[in-house]
């Protein structure tokens, strides 16, 4: 399965299972995502998440840029409306979600990450939005939920460049909330969930619910705006070159327009 749910007491573990392909995210992977989400919510005795990466080289490499490359601006729209889906129901899931990022987080895997509760990082983790290389924009709340767990500078500079952070930087900077060794990160995931599991489920869940009103602000309004913005990108020749030159591995060569 390309997304796998197992169970260890009252902790549910969700691992996005694609390694071969850096669990590079499908639209059946955001569904089975989804599905999985509900069947945790469907037992109370599960009482915290842990969403994780299979394989020790990426939690997630991003969306399929392959099914992206040749879509018009209300594929590309609807493709990033699924994306918002699925990030709002890990945000508003009525559940602590920790993601244990174990290697490369990057464009949609690095937004799947940034809707979760808590951020542990692998010390080889690395995070990035890296849509401007493919002449488009993070389209899956990164523009939004990046400047609100960071700065708007910070997000600003990895959103203009392109560039990865690696886990000390993100540290640094409030996008992760932890580091540990590569080994580590998952003993102190689950560590880390069995410690909240053990609180009062309601509080949590309430206090969950709370505390993202103070980030709330106009957030809708901001997100219809992305998904604007990412889908008239499609409208453009430099995403063409952007996500060929990625596919052909090549260097791009933007022309501005």
């Amino acid at each position: 399965m390309q997304v796998e749910l197992s169970r260890r007491d009252s902790v549910a573990i969700i691992t996005l299972n694609r390694p071969a392909v850096h669990n590079a995210l499908s639209l059946e992977m955001l569904d089975a995502l989804e599905q999985h989400l509900d069947t945790v919510e469907a037992e109370p005795e599960l009482h915290v998440v842990v969403l994780t990466g299979a394989g020790d080289r990426a939690f997630s490499a991003g969306a399929d840029i392959d099914h992206m490359r040749t879509a018009s601006a209300l594929q590309a729209r609807s493709y990033a409306q699924r994306g918002h889906q699925a990030t709002a129901r890990l945000e508003s899931f009525p559940r602590p979600v920790i993601a244990a990022v174990n290697g490369y987080a990057l464009g949609g895997g690095c937004e799947l990450a940034l809707a979760c509760d808590l951020r542990l990082a692998s010390e080889d983790a690395r995070f990035g939005l890296p849509e401007v290389n493919l002449g488009i924009l993070p389209g899956w709340g990164g523009t939004q939920r990046l400047a609100r767990t960071t700065s708007s500078g910070f997000a600003k500079e990895l959103i203009f460049t392109g560039r990865m952070c690696s886990a000390e930087e993100a540290l640094r900077q409030g996008l992760v909330n932890q580091v540990t060794t590569a080994a580590g990160l998952m003993d102190r995931a689950l560590e880390l969930a069995d410690e909240i599991a053990a609180k009062p489920a309601w509080s949590i869940a309430t206090a969950k619910e709370v505390v993202n009103l103070a980030l709330d602000g106009d957030l809708r309004g901001h997100l219809a705006r992305e998904l604007d913005a990412f889908a008239l990108a499609f409208t453009t020749a430099d995403q063409r070159e952007g996500m060929d030159a990625f596919i052909e591995k090549r260097p791009a060569r933007f022309v501005g327009h």
